[in-house]
């Protein structure tokens, strides 16, 4: 009879984390020309990157006064709006990204309240 081999889960979690350092996230954010909401939303989601996600992101900025149809393509009812493409599941935030807990639980970074 063969022998069972006994994982580490230990080992197997800290795999895990070091993958999930590693992966990349592709962010697309949408806003509505240079309002001050939209001019909010890229200061805060881009410090949030830098704080979180350094050298492991791409941030997509889309004005949709500049390309209206990728509104419908995406369906955003609402700007700003940021979609989380990779990883998945893809997320959608909507807002000027200002409540920090809010977008890194709709990242994934941190645990939902």
């Amino acid at each position: 009879m063969p022998k069972k081999q006994v994982r580490d889960s230990t080992q197997e979690f800290e795999r895990a984390r070091v993958r999930a350092q590693k992966t990349p996230y592709v962010l697309k954010l949408y806003v509505t020309g240079t309002t001050p909401q939209s001019a909010r939303a890229i200061a805060n989601i881009k410090k949030l990157c830098e704080i979180h996600l350094k050298g492991r992101y791409e941030l997509d900025v889309v004005d949709l006064y500049q390309q209206p149809q990728l509104a419908q393509g995406e369906q955003i009812i609402a700007a700003p709006t940021l979609i989380k493409k990779l990883p998945l599941p893809q997320r959608r935030i909507i807002g000027d990204m200002s409540k920090s807990e809010r977008v890194l639980a709709g990242l994934d970074l941190q645990k939902k309240a």
